[in-house]
């Protein structure tokens, strides 16, 4: 899609855009969704491959895996971690959760999927599961730091102020290091995910179940321990979760099948 509204494109070496952003003002990553329909109010796009930051870097003594909002969905399905992080299969089973082609993975990022703050979209339920931080540079040269699971507030909606750009996405070493369980559905074979549903058993026996795609938002449900069905239905009834309503699934159906896929992610992770 030509964007015939587009004035100015400029490399983004550096912070200064921000301190001189202006209504019409556009991050661009890998313009996947950007180029793919009209954008009439964008009339400059600041390229952020200028940054050439490093896509991914797994950082010493418990500092967790660091992926930067321009690493592509290719690069992150690609990498392979140490044996120790159990949690490492989730890197390619949500990577596989995106619809679209290989030429779609190899241009679309991490950080591009997380700020669409669609309720489909895989890599937040990636940095939900595993306790994620997004760090955000503020416009006033300062950051700070959201949890993933925070950081979608709707459908399509996110926490960034005008100006504000999405830097990284931290996953601590003490999630990777869990076991995981994952289950997803679509109405069709190679349809967007109407429930993905993610289960990560933690070394100390605490159980979180994060809910993406089914819900507006990402849902997390912990238990100190492995839930009885009691507890579970319980949690899941008292959470809040406001189910999506899309040609891709019904409100109704996509609880059930959330209801469902908790249960099987409770029973395989207690199993061993």
């Amino acid at each position: 899609m030509d964007l015939n509204g587009v004035a100015v494109l400029a490399e983004a070496t550096d912070r200064r855009p921000q301190s001189g952003w202006r209504a019409g003002d556009s991050w661009l990553a890998g313009g996947t969704w950007l180029f793919s329909e009209p954008q009439p109010g964008i009339e400059r796009l600041f390229d952020l491959g200028g940054f050439d930051w490093t896509p991914l870097q797994l950082h010493p003594d418990g500092g967790g895996l660091e992926i930067a909002a321009t690493c592509t969905i290719a690069d992150l399905a690609r990498h392979r971690l140490p044996t120790q992080y159990l949690g490492a299969p989730l890197l390619l089973q949500c990577s596989q959760a995106l619809l679209g082609s290989f030429k779609i993975w190899n241009v679309a990022t991490v950080g591009g999927n997380i700020c669409m703050g669609l309720p489909a979209g895989p890599m937040i339920s990636l940095g939900s599961a595993l306790d994620g931080v997004c760090l955000i540079w503020s416009t006033d040269g300062g950051s700070r730091e959201v949890p993933v699971a925070e950081f979608v507030t709707g459908p399509g909606q996110n926490v960034l102020a005008a100006g504000e750009l999405l830097r990284s996405i931290t996953l601590p070493a003490a999630a990777l290091q869990a076991r995981t369980a994952f289950r997803q559905i679509s109405l069709n074979n190679l349809g967007r995910s109407a429930a993905l549903v993610i289960g990560r058993l933690d070394v100390d026996g605490a159980l979180t179940i994060t809910v993406t795609a089914a819900t507006t938002r990402p849902v997390q449900l912990r238990f100190a321990s492995i839930p009885g069905d009691r507890d579970l239905t319980g949690a899941l009834h008292d959470c809040g979760a406001v189910y999506h309503d899309d040609v891709h699934g019904s409100p109704q159906w996509r609880e059930a099948m959330t209801a469902l896929f908790c249960r099987e992610i409770r029973d395989e992770l207690s199993n061993g």
